[in-house]
């Protein structure tokens, strides 16, 4: 049975670095449900967040520890018990006739969303939550149609009051 593990990377920002750390990965037979990356308060570290999929347990922890000691890494949280904010941003085009406009404007209120474009045969919205919170989204747009979805992945931050490079 695989398990889900939640893992914030500090990296050097530098070419090939996500090349790497995927390939260690896939090397391992683990799966990549999430991936973003993004500049941090630091200009030469770059964060890498990861949901991955493990179903080796044993070999987990010396996985991580490979990761750890690739050249450009600086450090690796593992983020999965620590109950971290998580956010993805997406953007769902979906089919909207002019009779359907003001439930589609309904819904995207009550999600806290927003429409971002408006065509006469479609909508544009943009969504940000916890995942559950897009696929549930998602789930009440099937009616409309849904034309597009575009989902970033899932960004995390630790509950903690010291930053995650400490």
């Amino acid at each position: 049975m695989k398990q889900q593990h939640i893992l914030s990377v500090l990296v050097e920002n530098s070419p090939g670095v996500l090349t790497h750390i995927s390939s260690l990965l896939s090397r391992r037979g683990i799966n990549i449900s999430s991936i973003a990356a993004s500049s941090t308060e630091e200009p030469d570290i770059t964060r890498i967040s990861l949901v991955v999929e493990v179903s080796d347990y044993e070999a987990w922890a010396e996985i991580l520890n490979q990761l750890e000691n690739l050249i450009q890494v600086t450090k690796v949280i593992e983020m999965t018990n620590e109950s971290p904010i998580a956010r993805e941003l997406s953007l769902i085009k979906v089919k909207a006739s002019p009779d359907q406009r003001a439930e589609i404007t309904n819904v995207t209120d009550i999600f806290r969303a927003r429409i971002v474009d408006v065509h006469p045969e479609s909508m544009v919205i943009e969504l940000t939550g916890e995942s559950q919170k897009v696929d549930a989204f998602c789930d009440l747009m099937q009616r409309f149609g849904i034309i597009e979805i575009i989902r970033t992945g899932s960004v995390f931050m630790s509950r903690a009051p010291e930053a995650a490079a400490e």
